[in-house]
């Protein structure tokens, strides 16, 4: 399962012409999840995000996470996060998880996020065509692979 956290100023995603889900100060998350994914990368990654120190303390350095700054969370799957582009130049999907495999893990991601963070946050439409925005601030960007924990 691969992250990659954006810290942002504000981010939202829009569906249909319809903003489905918006946020200020916080995490624009992108989730990409693999067949091989399980519960226990969600648990891992999950706290993983939400523990991350990569807003600025009093004296400018990244020191504080998501609850010390009130953050919120934009969680967006995006199974283009495991193309392979070892051939050509059409890009491989074979490693992204099918949707029976796939919605379930992003479902119960969206739980413990929510659960870690202690209130809802704000996600995409699994499948759908998204159209993302964001303000990102620094830029930080953060990619977190469940499968490099070591």
């Amino acid at each position: 399962m691969i992250a990659v956290v954006q810290r942002v100023s504000s981010a939202s995603v829009t569906i249909d012409e319809i903003v489905n889900g918006e946020i200020k100060t916080g995490f624009l998350v992108l989730l990409g999840i693999t067949h091989l994914d399980t519960n226990e990368d969600i648990e891992w990654l999950g706290k993983k995000i939400v523990g991350l120190r990569i807003f600025s303390d009093d004296e400018g350095k990244m020191n504080l996470d998501l609850k010390s700054v009130s953050g919120d969370i934009l969680l967006i799957s995006q199974f283009t996060l495991h193309a392979s582009t070892k051939k050509g130049n059409r890009p491989s999907f074979i490693e992204a998880a099918k949707p029976e495999a796939a919605i379930p893990l992003y479902e119960e991601m969206i739980r413990l996020l929510e659960k870690e963070i202690g209130r809802p946050i704000q996600c995409g439409i699994f499948g759908a065509d998204m159209k993302v925005a964001l303000l990102n601030d620094g830029p930080v960007t953060i990619i977190i692979d469940s499968k490099n924990r070591i």
